[in-house]
């Protein structure tokens, strides 16, 4: 059964996320927002909301390292897996703006975390997420969220025509109240689908002999993690590359600032399992965004990169399986 419920859940994630990017693109061009906005905000917070229930579920429950775990495994599965799939399938341009303070601005939530988490740095004898840090993440993210609807909420009339070439919608010219209601009824099947096949994957991994530490940093992780790979190679596929930049980096973003800001604001996180390897991994991926708008073709994320990030990220979990 677990085997037929993965395929439910897959079928669901793929039905989803088609709809999902057609009726973001729909909205956005009706209301002459970039699309790199709606993958920060709509997508972006859509698609985190798997990595929102384990983590504060976890957190309630006192398992620390899990909602830890999971938010770090997810962001690092959503730049290295993610991001490097959709580049070595669809190799895509990186807007000024990304490269200058919203890519940046993801390398500081994954420093921040890390040295939050970090006290043992300190002297302090248990690494812990305390509420205090939890409240100084929900204002970065505030903040941030704030700054870019503001700054970048429009696009210029050359940018707009741009995203009218590129990003294609089934859905548009529809009525404003049908466009969201499809967006709704997607992400609903989403969560929903990315829940069934979560729940069988973990029921296989336990069958396998997998550790409860491993399936939350690869199997907990990917599988909240899949509305956001499916729904990113949807809309690179549909041309719509910056809704799928957008929806990573409005991801990584929320994971780390608002969802771990929430858990530990509910309940102080007590980490053990979570060492400094996962952390520096977590700090390089973000880096590694940056890198690739200098490197080969400048503020290109080329399809030799996005390979780059796969085989990373494959290292990294041979890594997390030896472990």
């Amino acid at each position: 059964m677990d085997y037929l419920f993965l395929l439910i859940g897959l079928g669901l994630l793929l039905a989803g996320a088609e709809f999902l990017v057609d009726s973001s693109v729909a909205i956005a061009k009706r209301a002459r927002i970039s699309n790199f906005i709606i993958g920060l905000t709509i997508v972006g917070m859509g698609t985190s909301a798997p990595e929102l229930f384990v983590s504060i579920s976890s957190a309630i429950a006192g398992h620390g390292d899990i909602a830890l775990g999971n938010v770090v495994g997810s962001n690092i599965c959503n730049i290295l897996l993610i991001l490097g799939l959709t580049a070595a399938i669809f190799p895509f341009n990186i807007e000024r703006e990304n490269q200058k303070r919203d890519i940046p601005f993801c390398i500081f939530a994954s420093v921040l975390l890390m040295l939050c988490v970090n006290d043992k740095w300190m002297g302090i004898p248990q690494n812990t997420l305390s509420r205090l840090d939890g409240i100084v993440f929900l204002l970065f993210f505030v903040g941030y969220m704030a700054y870019v609807v503001v700054n970048k909420g429009k696009n210029p009339a050359q940018a707009l025509q741009q995203a009218d070439d590129e990003a294609k919608s089934r859905l548009e010219g529809k009525a404003p109240l049908l466009l969201w209601l499809v967006a709704a009824a997607s992400l609903a099947a989403l969560l929903f689908g990315g829940n069934i096949f979560l729940d069988a994957s973990r029921n296989l991994a336990r069958a396998w002999g997998m550790s409860e530490a491993v399936i939350s940093i690869t199997i907990v992780a990917v599988g909240t993690s899949l509305p956001e790979l499916i729904t990113s190679v949807v809309a690179a596929a549909k041309h719509n590359t910056q809704l799928a930049l957008g929806n990573i980096i409005g991801s990584c973003v929320f994971n780390i600032l608002m969802i771990l800001g929430v858990a530990a604001t509910i309940k102080p996180l007590s980490i053990t399992g979570i060492n400094i390897v996962d952390f520096a991994v977590l700090v390089l991926s973000a880096v590694m965004i940056y890198l690739v708008t200098y490197t080969f073709g400048k503020k290109r994320f080329d399809r030799i990169e996005g390979v780059i990030f796969l085989l990373v990220y494959v290292g990294y979990t041979v890594y997390l399986l030896q472990r």
